[in-house]
């Protein structure tokens, strides 16, 4: 059974459509990457999946409305904010109230703690905390209930670098187990070492929601590097058999294609030494910068916001 369907989500402030009739699956046993420009509707698209934010559409989980399940965070965890926790408990106590309605035992509070790494700041109350173990109290919160989804907004904020291959290795188990990640982050080369799919959005528009391969297989910075003593009768014969060229450096062609026999069999027949013939695949923060170019709300001379 498909575990999550997003169907027609939709949502406006006053004038603007923030989502617009969104629609998307979340399987299990994979990381999906939620990815789009700062205020292109992740957070809110998030609120509307699990009905914190009134608008159109549906989502199913299961089967079934969240509503209609009688214990809510074993169907899936959240986590949206780093700071949502009351001030005056304990980091153990927090959790314990957030176990109370799935009868989660003191045991497992213990043991999601000390899985995220703040067994010892249990007694602790999480104001003093920085956001880094904001967000892994955060992400303790959502594994607690051992919830069939997962979807968080932003959680490597505040991570350093080891806390965030953790929070990556983390993601990828527990996904492997059969279970649906949903996850968003601005963090786009670590996102292309977790997420196998990748659902992007735009102004609220729905841009892609495909395998990270196929979406980085469609942008254009896909090339093969070739080198060679002859560039200028190479690039002559690849414009004859039809193939887009261009320089690349002082004895480099920059070739549109992935399919480098084509490009030797071109270079043999007219007997051309090749010095190098180098695929090149765009990142993933490569093909989100150009399939978004211009469906950005804010961009500036030197980027995007």
């Amino acid at each position: 059974m498909v575990a999550v369907e997003a169907r027609g989500l939709s949502k406006s402030f006053g004038d603007k459509r923030a989502v617009n009739n969104l629609s998307f699956t979340l399987e299990p046993g994979v990381v999906t990457g939620f990815l789009g420009p700062n205020g292109s509707g992740k957070s809110t698209t998030m609120r509307l999946m699990l009905g914190l934010d009134h608008g159109e559409g549906t989502t199913t989980w299961e089967g079934k409305r969240l509503s209609a399940h009688k214990h809510t965070t074993q169907v899936v965890g959240a986590h949206l904010d780093a700071r949502f926790f009351n001030p005056n408990r304990t980091a153990r106590a927090h959790l314990r109230m957030l176990g109370a309605e799935s009868n989660v035992s003191n045991t497992r509070v213990d043991e999601v703690l000390d899985m995220v790494g703040l067994a010892a700041e249990a007694k602790k109350r999480p104001k003093t905390f920085s956001l880094g173990m904001g967000q892994r109290l955060g992400l303790a919160g959502a594994i607690l209930a051992k919830p069939k989804t997962l979807l968080l907004d932003e959680p490597a904020n505040g991570l350093d670098p080891q806390s965030i291959q953790w929070l990556r290795d983390f993601l990828k188990f527990y996904a492997s187990d059969g279970n649906i990640v949903f996850v968003s982050s601005h963090l786009l080369t670590e996102m292309q070492q977790m997420a196998e799919h990748v659902v992007v959005i735009s102004r609220g528009n729905l841009i892609a929601d495909e395998s990270a391969a196929s979406f980085i297989n469609r942008s254009t910075r896909n090339d093969v590097l070739v080198r060679t003593p002859n560039r200028a009768q190479l690039e002559t014969a690849l414009k004859a058999a039809g193939i887009q060229v261009k320089l690349d450096g002082e004895d480099g062609l920059a070739v549109a294609a992935h399919d480098t026999a084509a490009i030797g069999d071109v270079a043999f027949a007219n007997q051309i030494v090749i010095h190098e013939l180098t695929r090149r695949s765009a990142s993933l923060e490569e093909a989100f910068l150009e399939l978004t170019a211009n469906q950005q709300d804010y961009a500036t001379g030197g980027g995007t916001k």
